[in-house]
């Protein structure tokens, strides 16, 4: 009976692996500038970016440097209902905020959610307290 009950919680577990796996999101990016994503400093390239609904139903986004092999992971909070602007569009974004050539991930819209994902950082304003958003139109990955 034991072993039995341990089959069947296997098969479950390696079910919801799969079920995880099978869902995730890919996509690829062109991201011009040096960027901080969560506490990593990342360099221009090209990147692959995998959304992935992780085994618990949390989100992982898997930021990867196709150009140096660097790859990340973040944790986002939900973030605001995505922009008109890019609902219109229905283009997936990352979304950086910039001061004085300083640039840091701050969300990524997958093009079909309502909600953004929000990532963790901040960035000290300029004096006059401009912060400049520069977009990163994603593509979907074959």
């Amino acid at each position: 009976m034991r072993s039995s009950t341990m089959r069947s919680m296997i098969a479950a577990a390696a079910l919801a692996v799969a079920a995880g796996t099978a869902s995730a999101q890919t996509y690829n990016a062109e991201i011009p500038m040096k960027f901080r994503a969560g506490s990593t400093m990342m360099l221009p390239g090209s990147y692959a970016v995998r959304v992935s609904p992780g085994i618990t139903g949390i989100p992982q986004i898997f930021v990867r440097n196709l150009d140096n092999q660097k790859e990340i992971i973040l944790v986002p909070s939900t973030g605001k209902d995505a922009p008109k602007a890019w609902r219109d569009a229905g283009k997936p974004v990352f979304a950086f905020e910039c001061v004085e050539g300083r640039c840091l991930l701050r969300s990524m819209w997958t093009g079909a959610d309502l909600a953004t994902y929000r990532f963790p950082g901040s960035l000290t304003p300029h004096e006059d307290g401009k912060v400049a958003v520069m977009l990163v139109t994603l593509s979907h990955a074959d």
